[in-house]
């Protein structure tokens, strides 16, 4: 019931536009001691805020298989197959080493290495390299943008494109909400939340829906607080105010849990407003009258123009 996002091309989201086919296995890219196609590619300068140099040699640069070369390995853990990885990285086109994009002095790129629509070179590259590395990975159109290439970021159907990854930090998404449990005021609907299933939200008798959103935590997260612009993990139950009944859960979903960019107009208002500042691992209650939710038109069949809806929310990961 929720809007969602639609993944849609732009500069700075291009390595996460993933349109390629099923995910191979990871981590198979060619050892960092054996010798491989970005030898001769130097990387020099650089900063927090600005791209390193690169210069693919020799041009113009073609694999058939995924290859990684370690320029500096880092002392962080190992990063797993199935988990949220946060990058500063550059791209580059291996025919004629022009940079097509980078991250560098924005905001860092979060990578969920289970998404099955990822880029398989980018999983191939990334996993088992530890936290700290700073790596080379060249991927041919198989493992990049496949056999129709990206013309937006003018990477034709033959081309192997290069990225420099900066590896920063690795994490394991949250099964549920963890943190101090908030007592909320009486004059709330009260949760009670099984895993697995949609949360059972009751409604306060006698109780008049309020004319503005309320947000209350029910648990206080201590992770890191979500940032506007982020792809957060949640599981969530939506219910409606007047008769407390469930109308959408990320129960119901296959995978258990529902992802959404948060604070760019892909979700409801109220979500977009309340979410962004919590800390990861927060379980959040959320009111939301009409004008936060789904405004006049309501969402027929199941929430009518004047429905006021009742949302707990467990923030599991933000990247």
């Amino acid at each position: 019931m929720l809007k969602r996002r639609t993944r849609t091309l732009s500069a700075a989201a291009v390595a996460v536009v993933l349109t390629a086919g099923a995910l191979s296995a990871c981590g198979d890219g060619k050892d960092a001691s054996k010798s491989t196609a970005l030898d001769q590619t130097t990387v020099s300068g650089g900063s927090a805020t600005e791209a390193p140099k690169v210069e693919v040699k020799p041009k113009p640069l073609k694999v058939t298989e995924t290859q990684t070369r370690v320029l500096k390995a880092g002392d962080g853990p190992v990063v797993k197959g199935d988990e949220i990885v946060s990058l500063n990285y550059v791209l580059l086109n291996g025919k004629d080493g022009s940079q097509l994009d980078t991250n560098f002095g924005k905001q860092k790129l979060g990578l969920n290495l289970g998404d099955k629509n990822l880029l398989p070179g980018i999983k191939k590259g990334v996993a088992n390299q530890k936290v700290g590395s700073r790596i080379l990975v060249a991927m041919p159109p198989k493992d990049a943008f496949g056999a129709q290439g990206n013309a937006q970021i003018k990477v034709a159907k033959d081309d192997t494109v290069v990225f420099l990854f900066d590896v920063v930090s690795a994490t394991t998404p949250l099964k549920t909400a963890t943190g101090k449990a908030v007592t909320p005021p009486e004059n709330l609907p009260s949760v009670t939340v099984q895993d697995g299933k949609p949360a059972t939200i009751t409604i306060p008798k006698g109780q008049k829906p309020p004319k503005d959103t309320v947000s209350q935590l029910l648990v206080d997260g201590s992770g890191p607080k979500v940032q506007a612009g982020q792809t957060i993990r949640v599981t969530y139950t939506g219910a409606l105010w007047k008769n407390g009944k469930v109308f959408d859960s990320s129960a119901s979903s296959p995978q258990g849990y529902f992802e959404t960019v948060i604070g760019q107009k892909q979700v409801i208002t109220a979500w977009d407003k309340e979410l962004v500042g919590k800390n990861v691992g927060s379980r959040v209650l959320l009111v939301v009258p009409p004008k936060d939710g789904y405004g006049a038109a309501g969402s027929p069949p199941k929430i009518s123009g004047t429905d006021t809806l009742v949302f707990v929310v467990d923030i599991l990961a933000a990247y």
